[in-house]
């Protein structure tokens, strides 16, 4: 009886807790950080948007790394990208998975303060005023001097088709991912849930596509958090357990 405890003791030590490691080695994911170079995105207390998500951004891209992913970033310094820069990379190189990192803010100050939550995005059509004026905000430096029938043709272009299927799938999984990180070290982080929005940046990449919002800048408590090192960390590690499980379920699917 001891050799067999002995044997299975060695055998987990071999294997490692959770059993054997999965090969992510043939699977590559294309970070984008939101905004860069003349292009802020949100701005409050001196804090800017574009800061916020590259340092984000190069957190996930060690987090992936670890778990044997391939990764590229979009960008790695303070430099504005256009639309197709942004998602050229991910058809160049069949990326499995495209994400683009954000930060969120609300306009009316007034409200400041009762406006919070991370949020994870899928491209689609949307009667939602919230998410309308969300994308539109952070649509603006990227269709600059596109007509809006322009932009609906864009869009409706890619938004029939297996590609939205799969990031909704995508969205749920690194939402719930985020959420329960969080949890985990911060009791009342507010789950803002997935949500449909005609993000222009996702429209490019012809694979699963997906922008999370960090934060809202404009919040006292979420700019202070959002900030903080062991908070993104939080938030990289949700992304990349939420892709695992992602991943994982359309092996399962597709055998791919």
């Amino acid at each position: 009886m001891t050799k067999l405890i002995f044997g299975i003791s060695t055998l987990f030590l071999m294997l490692g807790c959770g059993g054997p490691s999965v090969d992510r080695s043939d699977s590559l994911v294309v970070i984008d950080a939101g905004h860069g170079g003349h292009d802020c995105g949100a701005l409050c207390d001196s804090k800017k948007e574009k800061d916020l998500v590259l340092q984000i951004t190069k957190k996930l891209k060690r987090e992936f790394k670890s778990e044997g992913y391939k990764v590229d970033l979009t960008r790695n310094r303070d430099r504005f990208l256009t639309l197709g820069q942004r998602t050229r990379i991910a058809d160049k190189k069949n990326a499995k998975v495209f994400i683009s990192i954000h930060a969120n803010a609300i306009s009316d100050k007034s409200r400041f303060d009762e406006v919070e939550g991370v949020e994870t995005y899928f491209l689609q059509k949307t009667r939602d005023d919230k998410s309308q004026r969300i994308a539109a905000r952070e649509n603006a430096s990227v269709l600059k001097g596109t007509d809006k029938l322009s932009q609906d043709v864009i869009i409706d272009a890619v938004l029939n088709g297996p590609k939205i299927i799969q990031s909704h799938k995508l969205a749920i999984d690194v939402q719930h991912h985020i959420m329960k990180n969080l949890n985990d070290d911060y009791d009342d982080v507010k789950d803002g849930g997935v949500r449909p929005a005609p993000f222009y940046v996702l429209v490019g990449a012809s694979r699963p596509s997906i922008l999370v919002e960090v934060g809202y800048l404009t919040n006292s408590k979420e700019r202070k958090r959002l900030f903080t090192s062991n908070y993104q960390e939080e938030i990289a590690e949700g992304i990349v357990e939420g892709v695992n499980r992602y991943l994982d379920n359309r092996k399962k699917e597709v055998g791919f």
